[in-house]
């Protein structure tokens, strides 16, 4: 019996789970599993409203729960901790960064309103959210795209630039995102340097 031919390697501490990494890791998810979640957050919403405006502003305010998590998360890893401090380039990484890890895909659009500085529009010709979603007569001006609606207007507020981000049915489903004054200012000063 050879006593020195015992190997240690078999032993590995145990990590915790704050010592893992935050790499992208395998995000996929299933459509149908994504589908029937997200109908029962619907579900869950409507059982505690009365009206298709406060539906909407329920949807909204558990998008906007994600959009926290999802901000610190995206910047840590796409960004390495830093954040923008430009208008357009934080508009361009919702469009494309948090688009592709929510979707799958960029955004279709981003534009800019022609009379008002303060506005700009991110284009979805098919969004998700309302890919399975079959509204009732009742009901009939629901647009679900407000739970994402949520997601962007946290993005912009805990990135430093409030907004107000509201979801409508135009071009397929677009987001208006609606800046505070405040950032245009800011913006513009930037600009000057």
């Amino acid at each position: 019996m050879n006593i020195n031919n015992i190997t240690i390697s078999a032993v590995r501490p145990r990590t915790s789970i704050l010592d893992k990494s935050l790499s992208k890791g395998k995000g996929e998810v299933s459509l149908s599993c994504y589908a029937l979640l997200f109908s029962e957050l619907v579900q869950y919403c409507q059982n505690r409203v009365y009206t298709v405006p406060e539906l909407q502003t329920k949807l909204t305010e558990m998008g906007a729960e994600v959009g926290h998590r999802m901000t610190d998360l995206l910047i840590m890893r796409e960004k390495g901790g830093k954040r923008e401090i430009k208008l357009l380039n934080v508009l361009l990484f919702i469009k494309s960064t948090l688009w592709k890890s929510l979707f799958g895909r960029e955004a279709d659009k981003l534009e800019h309103a022609n009379d008002d500085e303060r506005t700009y529009y991110i284009i979805e010709k098919e969004s998700l959210v309302n890919k399975f979603v079959s509204v009732p007569k009742d009901k009939g001006s629901l647009n679900c795209a407000s739970f994402v609606a949520g997601i962007v207007e946290a993005v912009l507020c805990d990135s430093g630039f409030p907004a107000k981000v509201t979801a409508h049915w135009h071009k397929g489903t677009t987001y208006m995102v609606k800046l505070d004054d405040s950032v245009i200012a800011r913006d513009k000063q930037l600009d000057d340097r």
